[in-house]
């Protein structure tokens, strides 16, 4: 498991990198191949926020936990992957290693979480149709605003009319997912 540190706006000392290389490592018995893990600590307004990414192949899992203490928060956000994980349990089983969920005889500390219920099927509840326009991300970002959604989907204009996704970020920006293809 390869573990990236990035400090934003604040210096965390080893001893800090040191515990959350020990409390990640520990998520490593739930992937086959090497996962990719990047470990961002930051400080907003008086709060110690850890952001926790990990890559193993097509699969990308992402959570984000705040406290008044960095070492809380850095197992606060291992316990919310975990937590992520066992919740999607069935649907990332042919992505985690064999065996991931299976108890070990001798668990160095035991879970900080009771038992998670599985999710149950993904219930799809609404299809709509519309027709995908060409747009720039301009009008496609006032069209959203203007629908008041979070997201839009279009054709973007500037990238040769390639499918395109605006959404409104939670910091008030706003973001935009483009097709690699």
């Amino acid at each position: 498991m390869k573990i990236t540190f990035t400090d934003k706006k604040v210096d965390m000392p080893r001893s800090v990198h040191g515990y959350a290389q020990k409390k990640v490592s520990k998520l490593e018995r739930y992937f086959k191949t090497d996962a990719d893990v990047s470990v961002v600590f930051s400080v907003e307004k008086d709060r110690n926020k850890v952001e926790l990414t990990v890559r193993s192949g097509s699969t990308i899992l992402r959570v984000a936990e705040s406290t008044s203490d960095m070492l809380a928060s850095i197992d606060a956000a291992v316990t919310s992957m975990e937590r992520q994980i066992r919740k999607n349990k069935t649907r990332l089983e042919k992505r985690l290693r064999q065996g991931a969920f299976e108890r070990v005889a001798q668990e160095e500390e035991p879970s900080s979480f009771g038992e998670v219920a599985e999710e149950g099927e993904f219930k799809l509840v609404r299809t709509k149709r519309f027709p995908i326009k060409p747009m720039t991300q301009e009008e496609a970002i006032l069209q959203m605003n203007l629908l008041g959604h979070t997201f839009f989907a279009f054709k973007d204009e500037d990238m040769d009319g390639a499918f395109a996704v605006v959404y409104k970020r939670n910091d008030g920006g706003y973001g935009l997912i483009l097709d690699e293809g």
